[in-house]
């Protein structure tokens, strides 16, 4: 099973960053670490990673995904509450996939409660830090099997 997890804008800033709300982990410890959870947990998922700022490059690595992959998992960060053209771009290909955020958006600012992909997810997983990623895992790869 090939995931993908994308990650979008500020992301690559982890671990120095509002550590309160995001951890002191980096996005490159929390992907190793899913590299071993996978590896730990036998799952039979080959992982790879894709993180940028920019919401164009964002859409154009999910359209090269399209017929490629079996699933994503995505943390849109703050293209969440804004971009109809990132969703459009997930709806384009068909391919099923969480939705994850490292804080529970509904516990902060009111402008971070709308979500444009959590209506199209399987599901969405907010609010259980670096574990919201292998939480999403394990529920895609339920969903998939």
């Amino acid at each position: 099973m090939k995931l993908v997890i994308i990650n979008g804008p500020n992301l690559n800033m982890l671990g120095k960053r509002e550590q309160t709300i995001y951890g002191s982990k980096t996005l490159e410890d929390i992907n190793n670490s899913l590299l071993d959870f996978v590896k730990e947990s036998k799952l039979d998922v080959e992982l790879s990673f894709f993180q940028s700022n920019t919401e164009g490059a964002i859409i154009d690595h999910v359209h090269s995904l399209h017929k490629k992959v079996d699933g994503l998992i995505i943390n849109p960060a703050a293209f969440t509450h804004y971009s109809v053209a990132l969703r459009d771009a997930v709806l384009s290909i068909d391919t099923p996939f969480v939705e994850v955020h490292l804080s529970n958006i509904y516990k902060r600012e009111e402008f971070r409660h709308k979500s444009f992909f959590s209506d199209i997810a399987i599901g969405t997983i907010a609010g259980f830090g670096e574990d919201s990623y292998s939480l999403a895992i394990s529920a895609i790869y339920s969903h998939l099997k």
